[in-house]
C-alpha cells in the first residue's frame, strides 16, 4: 500500500518573490533543457517525480539542469568532492541584496534594485562553482570579483566563466594568497564594491563537520549512519575554519572596517542565530553607521543575512549618484 499523497503547494513562498526556483522542480522541463538528468529522475515513494538527494551525482546534476534551465549556462562541472550548493538559497541572498541597495537612499531609488554592469560585487570564497557570479549577472547583470583560497576551485571556476559566453569580461577570480587574510589581498587599491557576500565556513573542526552531517542524515532518514556522506560535498576549507563561523565573521568584521569606504554594503550569512550577538558586539566595537538583518527561510530551514555598513547617508547619497545608472 502506498503512503498518502501529500498535497504540495504551488509556491515555495518562504523564497523570495523574484527567486526563479518558488515552484516545485519541473523534471519534464529539467530534462528537456539537460538530457543528463533523467537517468537520476524517478517517482518517489509518493508517486512524485524526484531525485535521490542522497546521492551526490544525482544532486550535481540537478544543479546542472537548473543552471541551464534557468541561467542559460551550457557548462558547469566542479571538481569531484567540491561543494555543491543548493541553488535555490544562493539565488535567495542575492535577491535580497538586491532589494537593500534599492532600499539605500529610497529618494533616488524608489526602491528598485541597481542593475548594470556598475554594480560591482565581491564574492568572498567563489568557490569551484561560481554560483553567486553566475545568478548575479544573469539576474541583475552585475559584475563580480570572487575570491578564493583554493587553487583547484579558481581553476575549475576559472573554466566555467572561459566557457559560458554570458559570463566573459564579468568575472574576475583572484587567488586569497594570505589564509589569515578576507579582504587584504582581494580589495585591490582604489577598487569600489557595492557590495559582499560570503557563505562562512559553519563548522569548527573536521570533527564538527563529520557530526553534523550524520546528525542530519539520521534525523532525515531515520536509520543508523556511521560515515557521513556528503550528499552537497564540499573541502575541508568550505565546510569548517578554525573558530568556525563565529570567528571567522568576528575576524570579517573586524577587517572590514579598514576597508569602510571601499564598500557600501557588507554582508555574510550567519546559520547559528546564537552568533549574531557576538557580530553585533564586533560591530559596534567597529562603529558600524548602519546594520541589517535579513531573514531567509528555505523549506525547513531558516538563515539570515548580516549586512553593514560605515557610509552615512550623505556619503551614501553621493556613492548611489556616482556610480549607479
Amino acid at each position: 500500500m502506498l503512503p498518502e499523497k501529500r498535497e504540495h503547494p504551488k509556491e515555495k513562498s518562504s523564497l523570495h518573490p523574484r527567486n526563479k526556483h518558488r515552484e516545485r522542480y519541473d523534471f519534464k522541463q529539467l530534462i528537456a533543457s539537460c538530457p543528463q538528468l533523467a537517468p537520476f529522475v524517478a517517482l518517489n515513494k509518493f508517486e512524485d517525480e524526484s531525485i535521490d538527494f542522497f546521492n551526490p551525482e544525482a544532486v550535481k546534476m540537478l544543479n546542472t539542469a537548473l543552471l541551464k534551465h534557468f541561467y542559460g549556462i551550457n557548462f558547469w562541472e566542479i571538481p569531484k568532492d567540491y561543494l555543491c550548493p543548493p541553488i535555490p538559497g544562493r539565488a535567495d541572498y542575492l535577491h535580497y541584496m538586491a532589494d537593500l541597495l534599492g532600499s539605500s537612499a529610497p529618494k533616488l531609488r524608489k526602491g528598485n534594485p541597481p542593475t548594470g554592469a556598475s554594480i560591482k560585487c565581491l564574492d568572498i570564497g567563489v568557490g569551484a562553482n561560481g554560483v553567486y557570479p553566475i545568478i548575479g549577472v544573469t539576474e541583475y547583470g552585475w559584475t563580480f570579483v570572487g575570491t578564493e583560497i583554493d587553487p583547484i576551485a579558481i581553476e575549475s571556476a576559472t573554466k566555467i566563466v572561459a566557457m559560458n559566453p554570458s559570463l566573459q569580461g564579468k568575472v574576475d577570480l583572484r587567488v586569497q594568497s594570505n589564509t589569515k587574510s578576507i579582504f587584504k589581498g582581494s580589495i585591490q587599491k582604489d577598487e569600489l564594491f557595492d557590495l559582499t557576500v560570503c557563505n562562512p565556513p559553519f563548522h569548527a573542526s573536521l570533527e564538527e563537520a563529520q557530526s553534523s552531517t550524520v546528525r542530519k542524515l539520521r534525523n532525515l532518514t531515520h536509520k543508523k549512519v556511521k560515515k557521513p556522506v556528503l550528499n552537497f560535498g564540499g573541502q575541508s576549507s568550505e565546510l569548517w575554519c578554525e573558530g568556525g563561523e563565529e570567528r571567522f565573521v568576528d575576524d570579517m568584521i573586524h577587517e572590514s572596517k579598514t576597508f569602510a569606504t571601499s564598500c557600501f554594503w557588507f554582508s555574510t550569512l550567519i546559520s547559528k542565530e546564537e552568533h549574531l550577538k557576538n557580530a553585533y558586539r564586533a560591530l559596534q566595537k567597529v562603529q558600524a553607521i548602519d546594520v541589517r538583518i535579513l531573514p531567509m527561510g528555505q523549506g525547513n530551514k531558516v538563515s539570515r543575512i548580516l549586512a553593514w555598513t560605515f557610509l552615512d547617508q550623505e556619503q551614501q547619497k553621493k556613492w548611489i549618484t556616482s556610480r549607479w545608472n
